[in-house]
């Protein structure tokens, strides 16, 4: 395969590892692009692991490169502006609660959009997968294929991936593998990999009997190495959460939902109205991990690191998904739109992406990790000085208290500035 300035009559193939929203999202930017697109997914199906997700004005801003940003807007439970938000970020009835029910912070949806420049959305993990993958022509995503990095490329060398059908080249291969991330681990296998955030979460999407968008008070509540958040969805579900400090690999004796109940049971409403709702089989549990680490770099070769796979972060800012998405739409941005002639060599180019992502993104994972000390605090001293802080921060009004979001929900996706444009070449 001949390097990009040398790719007359042919399409340039980009081979996207993992099929999830980071992956999916990387892969319509760069379709949108005019590459050639290979979706390689080792599930069965693209049913994503979780439940809801919620995307901040950053991430919203990240989609709308592909057009899909005003559709997701269109799914905010409130069409006014305001929506449920992470990290106690709630509706104008929202906030931050102690397990009593007592309010420690009031918060305004109204006063965060106009702060950040937009609403913040929470919708199902699938219908954001959903309206992804119809961006995508018939055929991109091969279901049931798992993947192996079998040589990262280099100037005027593909890249090659390996499947049970045989092995695939590719100018460009994006590893949004997750977590536990082979590709990760081939391309830097000294690297210690995520370590235990020392709590565990469980979450679930369902309906709850008299709770909707307009009666239920999006809330997250603080106790001492617990929380709690229920917010509402717009097709009227519910969306709970929970954490708590525990031993890395711990499941209940019984079920979750028991596990649950004697952990959050006696919490202020609605608390046990979800709980009452919630069968077994709702309940996902999963111990939390992050990349304490950071990597040497987002990239070797022809291959870029996204999502999990490059900065698992905890879930404390709502960020992981949406820093997954910023990663795809700036991957996509930095790489060229290749066309005869056009574009820097991706192999070059990816070092621009890696100088755009790594900085930010370990600078909010280290925040997230930081946040996850604050609202995990399990001494009742400690616990007590947090919580008066959060009230003095909430009577000195939301602007002061949405400042922890500052430089996060507030970003915008780059102009695309790689040599193709500098030599004045026409990109349609």
């Amino acid at each position: 395969m001949a390097d990009e300035h040398t790719t007359a009559g042919r399409t340039a193939h980009a081979v996207v590892i993992g099929g999830g929203i980071g992956g999916l999202t990387a892969a319509a930017a760069l379709h949108r692009d005019g590459w050639r697109v290979t979706v390689l997914e080792r599930a069965g199906s693209l049913d994503p692991v979780g439940a809801a997700i919620s995307l901040a004005p950053n991430a919203l801003r990240a989609l709308d490169v592909i057009g899909l940003g005003d559709e997701i807007r269109g799914l905010a439970a409130w069409q006014d502006g305001a929506g449920p938000a992470r990290t106690g970020v709630a509706g104008d009835e929202g906030g931050v609660r102690v397990p009593s029910g007592r309010w420690l912070a009031r918060s305004s949806t109204a006063a965060a959009a106009e702060r950040f420049g937009g609403p913040l959305v929470l919708l199902h993990r699938a219908t954001l997968i959903e309206r992804l993958a119809a961006r995508l022509p018939d055929g991109t995503v091969r279901l049931a294929t798992a993947a192996t990095l079998v040589d990262r490329g280099g100037p005027g060398r593909p890249a090659r991936v390996g499947t049970a059908d045989g092995e695939l080249e590719a100018d460009l291969v994006v590893a949004a593998d997750g977590i536990r991330s082979g590709v990760r681990g081939a391309l830097f296998p000294d690297h210690p990999g995520p370590v235990y955030s020392g709590f565990t979460t469980w979450r679930v999407v369902l309906p709850v009997p008299g709770l909707t968008s307009s009666t239920l008070a999006s809330h997250e509540t603080w106790g001492q190495g617990r929380i709690w958040g229920t917010h509402p969805l717009k097709d009227g579900r519910t969306y709970a959460y929970a954490a708590a400090v525990t031993p890395e690999g711990q499941q209940a004796p019984d079920d979750e939902r028991a596990e649950l109940v004697r952990r959050f049971g006696d919490w202020h409403d609605p608390i046990p109205a979800v709980l009452a709702a919630a069968r077994p089989e709702d309940v996902l549990r999963h111990d939390v991990h992050h990349i304490a680490e950071p990597l040497p770099a987002h990239h070797r070769g022809r291959v870029a690191l996204l999502g999990d796979a490059a900065h698992a972060m905890p879930p404390t800012l709502g960020q992981g998904g949406n820093q997954a998405i910023e990663d795809a739409i700036v991957l996509a941005l930095s790489v060229p739109r290749l066309r005869p002639g056009a574009g820097a060599p991706v192999a070059e180019s990816l070092a621009a992406y890696t100088a755009a992502r790594q900085p930010r993104t370990t600078a909010i994972t280290r925040r997230a990790v930081r946040v996850a000390r604050l609202n995990m605090m399990s001494h009742p001293v400690g616990t007590a000085v947090r919580n008066a802080a959060i009230a003095v921060l909430s009577q000195a009004g939301p602007a002061l208290f949405l400042r922890g979001f500052d430089g996060i929900a507030d970003w915008r996706p780059p102009r695309r500035t790689y040599a193709s444009e500098e030599a004045g070449v026409v990109v349609p």
